[in-house]
């Protein structure tokens, strides 16, 4: 794997982050931390920051616990799943550098069944597709920019997608060592 560097996935809300980070995480025998996951154990429903504090104080709290999982990863590997406007955040962007950044590449169709079944988005309010729509095209530019390797996850199983993954980064690591030496 490429070194002692936390892996973080980021794409679009919806493509899978969390599901095949897991993944990752148990086939490569590591610890696995969703962002997601982290705000709502220490704050309440994301949906809820939303509506009783607004957009920025969420994403304020988003860009500290972002730091504090990449701080607490450091040295050490791991998988680090973001939520999908993480990376947005410049402090976020720079501690991103000191990892190895895969983004999750999807299309609409890819997420759209999963935004179907799942309304407690707060930023897809309304026409939940077309919302998804104008943030990816407004945030995909800033997730190719941040990754080090793009995984198209349109098609397979989590386990498979884990798996592709996890060949994606060990051809990754061999790649970079032998610029390297």
């Amino acid at each position: 794997m490429p070194g002692n560097r936390p892996i973080v996935l980021i794409g679009p809300m919806a493509v899978g982050k969390s599901a095949i980070g897991h993944e990752l995480a148990k086939l490569l025998d590591v610890p696995f931390v969703d962002t997601d996951n982290m705000i709502v154990d220490a704050h309440g429903s994301i949906a809820s920051i939303f509506a009783g504090r607004g957009e920025h104080a969420f994403r304020e709290i988003e860009a500290r616990t972002v730091a504090s999982a990449v701080e607490h990863a450091e040295g050490a590997a791991s998988v680090i799943s973001l939520g999908g406007g993480a990376v947005l955040d410049s402090g976020t962007q720079q501690l991103l550098g000191r990892c190895t950044v895969v983004y999750l590449e999807c299309d609409e169709e890819t997420v759209a069944s999963r935004i179907a079944r799942n309304s407690g988005r707060p930023l897809l309010a309304g026409d939940a597709m077309a919302r998804w729509s104008a943030l990816f095209i407004t945030r995909k530019p800033v997730y190719e920019r941040l990754a080090n390797l793009v995984v198209d996850v349109r098609q397979g199983s989590v386990s498979e997608l884990g798996h592709r993954l996890e060949v994606a980064l060990r051809d990754y690591a061999a790649a970079k060592q032998e610029v390297e030496n």
